[in-house]
């Protein structure tokens, strides 16, 4: 099986392999937040670059087997989103792990072994066999202390076990008399060996966090330690290569090379949330991939020849602002095959056909939301609709709050979600339209979705139903109790961020209901 079947071939930007250009791409750890990678490899894969070698370490290393098991980017993408994350739980209880005075691991890897490896499409024979590229994975030499690399075709399950193995969450695996374990805390990311192997071109996905504060908190603190040992092992790795352009600059031939090597990196501006955000549904695995999209597009969009600068500074992100997340349900009458809300409204309160909403918005950057034009957020949650079925899941979906219109006078708050029953996609899109007309309907604007049903994955698709959904001053009640602060930092509080969203909020309204009565 060849590895080319699989990458589209061609070069960024539409154009073809430049000669001399020898790729890498290189797939470095991230806990399961790996998602957020498969949505780069997406944008990337999209835009027609092909490697000749691929390196995956820790987490990199499942993305990293799903390529050579024959899957494409968007196919993996898709396996992420539809991880169950129970699936890669298989711990002991607490009072165990504090007793045992043989601790080892908090947990097993069973649950990846007899599910998540499945799930993910992971097929280690097919890995041994590709071919097309060369490719390497990562493991820990706890004996050595040193990093272990293990061609594509040497590659067995136990490896790959090892490679995700991260000290004290899973064991190490013992293979031939020697214990292995994940290389994150020597080596998150090896750009060196795939130098000596011959790129020139490294494309790094990069995901450990890079802040200058200090968290609080038990798994903050492990967490910490795995930055620091990743994120200085590969600033050293940076500086050797800036060494490397120096001396090749001068004439020498460093591992073959005679021209510069250049490193382009793909990361967060922020820390993404851990993975215990992905067991509690503060953020899923779509939204990684989304985020992972967007962050490569816009690397492209800027994208210099020369890639990055070979300074370890390039790995740092800034700190996020505290975000906001709250529960809200509406609902009212709704028919199909009307696209008038109004109508729609009419023929479901008479036939008693309702459709109802439960969603949670989220807003995971208070500042940024604030900042700008169309104040996005996201939305996930469930939908009822007797005609269609009761509560249809729908993991993705675009939160717009007081988004600007055409007329000047007219603002949106916008409520969309995409969903799928009986094989069939949908796409259900509501807004409240938020205009001054000259009485006293501010409580009806901020209250009142119209709303139209489409097929498809967005509003292109054919408009199969409409109505128009309401919240009640109950539903209005428990959106405001249900409101919290996500990723709230040391130096702010609960009070300060929910009273910057209030502010804003009644800021709005007051240039919407006030400043526009003439």
């Amino acid at each position: 099986m060849s590895i080319a079947m699989h990458i589209p071939q061609g070069a960024a930007n539409g154009e073809q392999d430049v000669p001399g250009i020898k790729r890498a791409l290189i797939l470095p750890g991230g806990g399961l937040r790996l998602s957020y990678a498969a949505g780069v490899m997406d944008e990337i894969f999209s835009r027609g670059l092909t490697f000749h070698l691929m390196d995956g370490t820790s987490g990199g290393s499942l993305n990293l087997a799903m390529l050579l098991s024959g899957l494409k980017a968007d196919e993996i993408c898709e396996r992420w989103r539809n991880l169950n994350m129970m699936d890669t739980i298989s711990f002991r209880s607490l009072k165990d792990c504090l007793s045992d005075p043989a601790f080892v691991a908090a947990g097993s890897a069973c649950g990846f072994r007899e599910k998540v490896f499945p799930h993910l499409g992971i097929d280690v024979g097919k890995i041994r066999a590709a071919d097309g590229v060369q490719a390497t994975f990562n493991v820990c030499n706890f004996s050595t202390k040193t990093n272990h690399v293990i061609r594509h075709r040497d590659i067995n399950e136990d490896y790959l076990v090892a490679g995700i193995s991260l000290p004290g969450t899973l064991p190490p695996v013992e293979i031939d008399g020697v214990n292995y374990l994940d290389s994150g805390f020597i080596q998150d990311a090896n750009l060196i060996d795939t130098i000596k192997s011959g790129a020139n071109e490294l494309w790094l996905v990069w995901i450990m966090g890079n802040i200058p504060e200090y968290r609080s908190g038990l798994l903050d603190c492990y967490v910490q330690m795995l930055e620091m040992s990743a994120n200085g092992a590969l600033g050293k790795e940076i500086l050797q290569i800036a060494d490397m352009n120096q001396r090749i600059e001068s004439g020498e031939e460093i591992y073959g090379h005679s021209s510069p090597i250049r490193l382009h990196l793909i990361k967060p501006k922020h820390p993404l949330p851990l993975d215990s955000a992905l067991y509690t549904g503060q953020i899923t695995h779509d939204r990684l991939i989304e985020m992972g999209k967007q962050d490569a597009q816009n690397y492209f969009s800027m994208q210099l020849s020369q890639g990055v600068a070979l300074d370890p500074k390039v790995l740092q992100m800034t700190t996020r602002s505290p975000g906001i997340i709250f529960s809200e349900t509406m609902s009212g009458g709704f028919s199909l095959n009307t696209d008038d809300p109004e109508t729609g409204k009419k023929q479901g309160n008479r036939a008693g056909t309702e459709l109802a909403i439960r969603v949670e918005a989220s807003i995971d950057d208070i500042d940024r939301f604030i900042e700008e034009p169309n104040h996005p957020g996201h939305l996930a949650g469930s939908i009822d609709f007797a005609p269609l079925g009761m509560n249809m899941k729908a993991d993705k979906g675009v939160f717009n709050l007081f988004s600007p219109a055409e007329e000047s006078d007219t603002k949106y708050m916008i409520y969309e979600l995409a969903f799928e029953h009986l094989s069939q996609q949908y796409y259900l899109a509501g807004k409240k339209i938020i205009r001054d007309d000259l009485m006293m309907d501010l409580w009806d604007d901020t209250t009142t979705l119209y709303t139209l049903l489409y097929k498809g994955r967005d509003t292109s698709g054919e408009v199969v139903g409409a109505g128009v959904l309401t919240l009640g001053v109950k539903e209005l009640l428990e959106l405001i109790s249900s409101m919290e602060v996500t990723h709230l930092l040391l130096n702010t509080d609960k009070l300060s961020t929910l009273s910057k969203f209030g502010r804003f909020f009644i800021g709005e309204l007051w240039d919407t209901y006030v400043m526009h009565i003439k």
